[in-house]
């Protein structure tokens, strides 16, 4: 409680003074009209001097940063050559190319094609697929204990019970 005060009567004060200041420094006009960073203004009445300023500083700061960056890269590629190493390629980009999966996290939604291809790939491969006559049936049937005596007798070889 007593913080908030103290910055209650300090703080008109050191506004009276950052206005005084930026008055000296900007000309002494001071900007009434609601233009101001502070009342959302978009800051767009600045001096042509002064976006010039603006402009060239942030090409000088991209021009900093693409000289370290390609020092950077000089760099890499010098350790790259020393131990025999690859470039890595972005995969970001690859997969940005292929854009059908809507931001999804999962595998991708399979078409109509593609499912009916894989179900029919897959009644080829069952075991038990359906007899055309009776005599087929009768033959599975028959198989079918003798197919499961076999099994449990695997797996009574591989466990023991004590």
């Amino acid at each position: 409680m007593a913080a908030f005060i103290a910055k209650q009567m300090v703080g008109n004060q050191l506004k009276s003074v950052k206005d005084k200041i930026s008055g000296a420094i900007g000309g002494g006009e001071k900007d009434e009209g609601g233009d101001s960073k502070e009342d959302g203004g978009g800051g767009g009445g600045e001096d042509p001097e002064v976006e010039e300023m603006r402009r060239e500083a942030e090409r000088k700061r991209k021009e900093k940063h693409e000289k370290a960056e390609a020092e950077r890269e000089e760099l890499r590629q010098s350790i790259r050559d020393k131990y025999g190493l690859k470039k890595k390629v972005p995969e970001e980009e690859g997969m940005m190319g292929n854009d059908d999966t809507g931001g999804r996290v999962g595998r991708k939604k399979k078409t109509p094609a593609e499912l009916a291809a894989e179900a029919a790939a897959d009644s080829e491969d069952e075991e038990f697929t359906m007899p055309k006559n009776m005599d087929e049936l009768k033959n599975k049937v028959q198989d079918i204990p003798q197919k499961l005596a076999q099994s449990v007798g695997e797996v009574t070889e591989k466990c023991s019970l004590q």
